[in-house]
């Protein structure tokens, strides 16, 4: 390994902030209210998620895009203003597990009919980035995008690659993950309880932020569940909602206040490996 190899290899624990937090799902309607929520969840309720309408996105597009676009954007536009960021200039980190499960449904029954005629506005929100696409021409950002799937795993994939791209860069990413429920005959196969959508805005270590977070690679280690069983189901039926023990972490930091104890989580990933990760409020 020459000198130049051991510059190039990132650190053993990634240090960065988040500034802002966007969050919908069953029960947990924004991240404003869900907070008391998830610092105190016997007061937690599950209820079914209502997808609010976003005017982010012009009235045509609105009715062209599947739930999982308008769920990701709902969340990416609320972590952005919660931050005061712009988004025009953010990099951002798309995942997802089911993408648009309804039009993939769609699209299925068509192929098994004649004539074989996909409408183009359905192939076109077929591609797993699709939500990215949306966002990034909704807020005219030409800012670097990268689109992921890692089953289960997806939001934990989708946290590392946005803090790797947020200190090697030295500049904010925006991490937007969501997963819908399938229509049958595949939610047999593959139950999603719900919409659950997340988006945090990652900073650079110096840069003004809510929180810290120090994240380190390990090996497997028991995931963390949430404080809570009616939480805790929806961390299980939904693959974005293991996102649950980090933002239950986020709260309680905030409900601290800065310079309280740190909160540790571990999200389990692919490839033998977990995120465990420690969380204060600055």
């Amino acid at each position: 390994m020459s000198e130049g190899d051991e510059l190039d290899r990132p650190p053993a624990t990634l240090r960065f902030g988040i500034s802002g937090i966007g969050l919908l799902g069953p029960g947990l309607a924004d991240w404003a209210g869900a907070q008391s929520l998830l610092v105190q969840p016997s007061g937690y309720t599950p209820a079914p998620t209502v997808l609010p309408t976003t005017e982010r996105l012009p009235p045509t597009e609105r009715r062209r895009a599947g739930a999982v676009v308008k769920a990701s954007v709902v969340v990416a536009e609320r972590a952005v203003a919660m931050a005061g960021a712009d988004p025009a200039t953010l990099a951002t980190v798309f995942a997802s597990s089911t993408a648009d499960p309804l039009n993939c449904h769609v699209m299925c029954e068509t192929l098994a009919t004649a004539p074989l005629q996909v409408s183009p506005t359905r192939f076109t929100n077929s591609v797993h980035n699709a939500a990215a696409g949306t966002w990034h021409i909704a807020v005219n950002s030409r800012a670097p995008s990268t689109s992921l799937a890692a089953h289960d795993d997806s939001f934990a994939a989708a946290l590392l690659e946005a803090a790797l791209q947020c200190v090697a860069s030295a500049r904010p990413v925006l991490l937007v993950a969501c997963d819908l429920p399938y229509p049958e005959p595949m939610h047999t196969l593959r139950p999603v309880a719900d919409i659950f959508g997340c988006a945090l805005l990652l900073t650079p270590p110096a840069a003004p932020a809510a929180w810290t977070v120090a994240l380190d690679l390990t090996s497997p280690q028991p995931a963390s569940v949430c404080d809570g069983a009616a939480l805790d189901a929806v961390r299980q039926q939904i693959p974005t909602a293991r996102a649950l023990p980090l933002l239950q972490a986020l709260a309680r930091a905030a409900a601290g206040g800065a310079g309280g104890a740190a909160h540790r989580v571990v999200l389990p990933a692919q490839d033998g490996i977990a995120l465990a990760l420690e969380v204060q409020a600055r």
